[in-house]
C-alpha cells in the first residue's frame, strides 16, 4: 500500500486530521510492543511537522495500523531516533516501504 506523507504546519492539526480517519490509538504509550513486534505494523500515513527556527520543534507523526485492525499514531519528536527507539524503528520501515514503493 502506498504510504501518504502530509505536511501541515502543527503537530495538533495533524493529529486532528489521523483522529477525524480513526487512528485512534495512543501508540507512544505502547512503545515497548512496537518495539518487540514492530512487524505486525504498518504505517499508513506519516506527517512531518518542521520547526521553522528550532530544529527542537520538529516532530514526526505516524498513522499505524497493526495486523490486529488497530488504528493509532506515534508522535517522534526531535531527537526521539536513538538506536533502541521505536521511532527509529518505524523510520527504518518508512524508508524500507519507500524503496519497495
Amino acid at each position: 500500500m502506498d504510504r501518504q506523507m502530509y505536511h501541515y504546519a502543527t503537530v495538533s492539526k495533524a493529529l486532528q486530521e489521523l483522529a477525524e480517519k480513526g487512528y485512534t490509538t495512543d501508540f507512544n504509550l505502547e512503545e515497548d510492543r512496537i518495539k518487540a513486534n514492530y512487524k505486525d505494523f504498518e504505517i499508513m500515513e506519516i506527517y512531518r511537522y518542521e520547526g521553522e527556527s528550532d530544529p527542537g520543534d520538529e516532530a514526526t507523526v505516524y498513522g499505524i495500523k497493526s495486523k490486529d485492525g488497530q488504528k493509532g499514531v506515534f508522535v517522534a519528536g526531535y531527537g526521539a531516533f536513538s538506536e533502541n527507539s521505536a521511532a527509529k524503528l518505524l523510520d527504518t520501515m518508512s524508508i524500507q516501504g519507500r524503496s519497495q514503493g
